[in-house]
C-alpha cells in the first residue's frame, strides 16, 4: 500500500501491479528463507485472495448488500466471486465465451445475468450455468429495468424497420418483448448480412433511473440520446449533438433531473433533462473512449462525478466541473465500480492484477476491510517522496540524441505527455557513452552556477538610499553568506534612523578627523590629495640632501611658501638606529614648549622643518660614532648588545 497520488486528496493504491511483487507458490516455499528478510515482500497488503486473472478482467460488480464481489476476466474465460466477509475467493468457474457485461440480479451473488460475446445471455446461479438465451444480433450493453423485470440489451445492427433495437427479455415471463426502436441514423455500406454492413449505426449504451422517475436513456453511435418512459413505451425526449457516438450513461441517482455522458473522444457533458443543451462539458485529456461514468457522495455530502477512460480515472465537480482527484494507474483500465457510500474503488483493467484504491476524502474504509483506515494514519505521518524520484524525463529529441529512441514502448522507458520516464542509472549511462567530455562540461558549468551565484548576491544585497550610500552598502555586506538578504535589517529597517538615509543634514563627512580616527582602514578621495601634497614637499625636508649650488639658487628675494594655518605638518624621523616603539595617536600631538629644541631618541612630532638655506649642523653627541655599514633597523646589531656594556 502507498500513496500514488499526494496532495491535497491523496489516493491510496491497496493492490495492484505496481504495488505487491507477485510470487508464484512454489517460489515463495522455495525461497522462504530469503523471502523473510525481504521488506518489500514482507510488507506487502493482500486485501483479497486471489483477486486477479491470469490475463485481464473484463468486468466486476459489487453487490447490493456489499457482501460479495463479483468480477468477469480471461484467458480462460472464468468468473470469480469474492466473499468480503472472509476476504477470500468464494467459487470461480469457466465459461465457453468471453464475458462482455454482466449485472446482479439479486441483492446478494447468488444470482447473475451475463452478456457474452457469442451473442448468448447466460443465467447463473451458485449450482452454475442456470440457462442461455441466443440474442438475434451481438449486444453492446446490458441494463436492468427492477420495475419491469426487463433485461435491456442494447444491440448493434438495424432491424427490420432500418432501426437500432434494444432487446427485451422478460424475466417474469420468460421470453422477449417488443424490442425498443431507436435511431442510429442509415446504413450506407454495401455488405449485407444479420449485423448489416460496417457502417451500419447501433445503441451503444443504456441506463435505468432506478430509484427516481425510472426513465430509460440509450445512446446511439450517432451521437445522440433518445429517453424513453417505460410505462408508454415509446420516446419522450432526444438530446443531440454530441461529439463522436455515446459510449456510457449514467443518471443521477439522487435526483434524477441531470444526465451525464461520456462519447469516444474523451468528452463528458453534463445534461439537465428540463433543458436541450448541455450545462457542463469537460474533456477527460487523453482522448480515448470513455469506459464508464459514476455519481458519487463524498463523506461531507459533495456531489462528484467519476469519469474512466482506459489511461485515466477523473473525478470532478458535478456542478463546477473543477478537477477534484485523478488516478492513473499503470495498466490500462476495462471497468470502474464503487463501493457505495464508502472511499474504496475497484477496477477490471488489463493487467494481472485486479486495482483497489482508497481515497480517504471520499469516505471511510468499508467495514469488511476497516484495517485500511488505521494503515492511511499510520502513512499520513511518514515522509512523502515523489513518484519519479529515480527517473529522468526526457523529450523525443533528447531521446535521439542519446540513441535511446529504439526503446521506445519496451519497459525501459514509460511514456508521460510529451516525453518518456528514464531510469535516472540508464540516462547516466547513455550520457557518458554519447558525450565523453560531459565531465568537462558539468565542470564547467559547476563553475558557471557558482560566478552567477556570487553575482546575484551582489545584485540582490544592494539597496538604494538618498544619503550614505556607502554605510548602508556596508551593513549589507555583513549579509553576503546569507541565503536571503535582509534590506531592511539593523539600522536600515529602523524608523528611529529614517532620517540618516533621506536627510542630507545627516550625511557622514568621511574627510573628517574623527571619522579617520574611528575609520583608519577608509580609503578617501581626500587622503588621496593631502597625500600628493606631502610627497611634493618631501624633498625639501631634510636640508642633507640639498647641494651647495642649490642653495646658491635660493636668495632673500624669492618669496618663502608658507603652509596654510589651517594644516599643520608633523613628521616623524624613521632612520634612527633604535627601534621606535608605535605609541598612541594622542601623543603624537604637539606638545606645549619651545618648538626648535631638538630632543635625541625617537621624536615624533617636535621638529621645525624651515625652507631658508643655511649651513648643515650635526646633532649628534661626540661620542656616538656613526656606523660603518647601515643595517636595517629589524636587524640586531652587536654594538648595542647590553652584555658588552657591563
Amino acid at each position: 500500500m502507498k500513496v500514488t497520488t499526494p496532495g491535497a486528496v491523496p489516493v491510496y493504491t491497496v493492490s495492484g501491479a505496481n504495488i505487491a511483487r507477485p510470487l508464484p507458490d512454489w517460489l515463495a516455499r522455495r525461497r522462504k528463507r530469503s523471502l523473510k528478510n525481504d521488506a518489500e515482500y514482507a510488507n506487502r497488503v493482500e486485501l483479497l485472495q486471489d483477486f486477479e486473472f491470469e490475463e485481464a478482467s473484463a468486468c466486476v460488480r459489487v453487490s447490493e448488500d456489499g457482501q460479495w464481489i463479483m468480477s468477469t476476466g480471461t484467458y480462460k474465460p472464468q468468473i470469480h466471486v469474492h466473499d468480503l466477509n472472509q476476504l477470500s475467493l468464494s467459487w470461480a468457474r469457466h465459461t465457453t465465451s468471453l464475458n462482455q457485461s454482466f449485472i446482479m440480479l439479486s441483492p446478494d451473488a447468488t444470482k447473475s445475468l451475463h452478456l457474452q460475446t457469442d451473442r448468448k445471455l447466460e443465467f447463473h446461479t451458485l449450482g452454475g450455468c442456470h440457462h442461455e438465451i441466443r440474442l438475434p444480433r451481438y449486444g453492446r450493453d446490458l441494463v436492468y429495468d427492477r420495475n419491469s423485470a426487463e433485461a435491456l440489451v442494447a444491440a448493434a445492427g438495424l432491424g427490420t424497420n432500418r432501426t437500432g433495437e434494444v432487446f427485451r427479455l422478460n424475466l417474469e415471463h420468460g421470453r422477449f418483448m417488443k424490442s425498443y426502436e431507436i435511431d442510429v441514423g442509415d446504413d450506407d455500406g454495401l455488405e449485407g448480412g444479420l449485423q448489416g454492413s460496417i457502417e451500419a449505426g447501433c445503441v451503444t449504451a443504456a441506463a435505468v433511473a432506478e430509484n427516481t422517475h425510472n426513465l430509460l436513456g440509450f445512446g446511439t453511435s450517432k451521437g445522440s440520446i433518445e429517453l424513453i418512459d417505460p410505462r408508454v413505451k415509446s420516446r419522450v425526449a432526444v438530446l443531440e449533438g454530441l461529439e463522436g457516438e455515446v459510449t456510457s450513461l449514467d443518471f443521477n441517482p439522487y435526483t434524477g433531473l441531470s444526465l451525464v455522458t461520456g462519447t469516444s473522444q474523451g468528452i463528458c457533458s453534463v445534461f439537465d433533462l428540463r433543458r436541450p443543451v448541455p450545462l457542463l462539458r469537460k474533456e477527460q485529456g487523453f482522448g480515448f473512449g470513455i469506459k464508464n461514468i459514476l455519481h458519487l457522495k463524498t463523506a461531507s455530502q459533495e456531489r462528484k462525478i467519476l469519469s474512466a477512460d482506459k489511461k485515466i480515472i477523473k473525478i470532478w465537480d458535478e456542478t463546477t466541473g473543477e478537477a477534484w482527484t485523478s488516478i492513473e494507474p499503470i495498466t490500462d483500465l476495462n471497468f470502474v465500480q464503487w463501493v457505495k457510500d464508502t472511499g474504496t474503488l475497484v477496477t477490471a483493467n488489463e493487467g494481472k492484477q485486479q486495482h483497489v484504491f482508497h481515497i480517504p476524502a471520499l469516505g471511510s474504509a468499508p467495514k469488511w476491510c476497516g484495517f485500511l483506515d488505521n494503515m492511511v494514519e499510520e502513512m499520513t505521518e511518514e515522509v512523502r517522496t515523489d513518484t519519479y524520484d529515480n527517473y529522468k524525463f526526457l523529450t523525443k529529441p533528447e531521446l535521439k540524441s542519446l540513441s535511446l529512441d529504439h526503446l521506445v514502448g519496451t519497459a525501459m522507458l514509460r511514456p508521460y505527455m510529451h516525453g518518456y520516464f528514464v531510469d535516472s542509472k540508464l540516462y547516466e549511462q547513455a550520457r557518458l557513452v554519447a558525450n565523453p567530455y560531459v565531465y568537462e562540461e558539468e565542470r564547467q558549468k559547476r563553475v558557471q552556477e557558482k560566478v552567477e551565484k556570487e553575482r546575484s548576491s551582489r545584485i540582490r544585497g544592494t539597496k538604494k538610499v538618498k544619503v550614505n550610500q556607502r554605510l548602508a552598502d556596508k551593513i549589507l555586506a555583513r549579509q553576503e553568506r546569507r541565503d536571503k538578504v535582509d534590506t531592511n535589517a539593523g539600522v536600515l529597517g529602523d524608523e528611529r534612523f529614517g532620517k540618516l538615509f533621506e536627510d542630507e543634514e545627516f550625511v557622514v563627512d568621511e574627510t573628517s578627523r574623527e571619522f579617520k580616527i574611528i575609520n583608519p582602514s577608509t580609503n578617501v578621495e581626500a587622503q588621496a590629495d593631502a597625500s600628493e601634497a606631502v610627497r611634493s614637499q618631501k624633498p625639501f625636508e631634510d636640508d642633507s640632501e640639498l647641494e651647495d649650488d642649490d642653495k646658491d639658487s635660493f636668495t632673500s628675494d624669492q618669496p618663502i611658501r608658507k603652509s596654510s594655518p589651517d594644516v599643520s605638518m608633523k613628521i616623524s624621523t624613521s632612520g634612527q638606529s633604535t627601534r621606535s616603539r608605535d605609541t598612541a595617536l594622542g601623543s603624537r600631538m604637539q606638545k606645549s614648549g619651545r618648538i626648535g629644541k631638538t630632543r635625541q631618541g625617537d621624536v615624533v612630532g617636535e621638529r621645525s622643518v624651515s625652507f631658508m638655506p643655511h649651513k648643515k649642523k650635526s646633532n649628534k653627541p661626540e661620542s656616538e660614532v656613526a656606523p660603518a655599514n647601515r643595517r636595517s633597523a629589524s636587524r640586531r646589531s652587536a654594538s648595542t648588545n647590553t652584555f658588552r656594556k657591563l
